[in-house]
């Protein structure tokens, strides 16, 4: 597990000039991700805490990041940066965030305790999740594709972002999709009344 681990690594460090271009998308996507307007697979995996996350019963919406493994450094950057705003996510859009790559709860656990996190890191050995959402491989294939997806309440799919190389940008790619989802504030105009005289 150490070997791939170190693979992707090495492979994630390299391939930034090789990775696509980013891409958001709010009304189409590409054949090979969950299109925006379907509803994401269902699916229970096991989090750092050894809690089962079930998406289904899960009744806000949810921000899924795919990523390619536990410890790397640009895996690292983005839960960093998915932590920071963890309180602002959950508090302004009632949303809530859930990694996933496909290391097992033991790695989940040491990655989690090594930064801190307070969201779930959900453990996909054997990448069925991952392969359900249809995350399209990066790098020319030899790594697994670090995509975000944002969920409504329903589980329906509103945006999709795709982005290997700048894994930080994919906390301020989800919050637009989440502040897309919110409902405008009701403006409160004072009524105001001028006596004739």
């Amino acid at each position: 597990m150490k070997t791939s681990a170190a693979l992707i690594a090495a492979f994630a460090a390299g391939a930034s000039a090789f990775a696509p271009s980013s891409t958001i998308s709010s009304s189409s996507s590409s054949a090979l991700n969950l299109a925006v307007g379907e509803t994401a697979p269902d699916f229970s995996l096991v989090d750092q805490n050894g809690k089962t996350f079930t998406r289904s019963k899960n009744k806000k919406p949810l921000v899924v990041y795919f990523y390619p493994a536990d410890s790397t450094p640009g895996c690292t950057v983005q839960a960093k940066e998915f932590q920071k705003e963890i309180q602002s996510i959950r508090k302004q859009y009632k949303a809530d965030v859930v990694g996933i790559s496909g290391q097992g709860a033991e790695s989940k656990q040491k990655f989690a305790s090594e930064l801190g996190l307070d969201f779930s890191i959900l453990a996909d050995e054997g990448d069925a999740v991952r392969n359900s959402f249809k995350v399209p491989k990066a790098a020319f294939g030899f790594l697994p594709g670090r995509v975000t997806y944002v969920l409504d309440k329903d589980g329906v799919c509103t945006s999709v972002y795709d982005n290997l190389a700048d894994a930080a940008s994919h906390i301020e790619a989800a919050k637009a999709a989440l502040e897309e989802m919110t409902p405008a504030k009701a403006t409160t105009g004072k009524f105001e009344f001028k006596l004739p005289f």
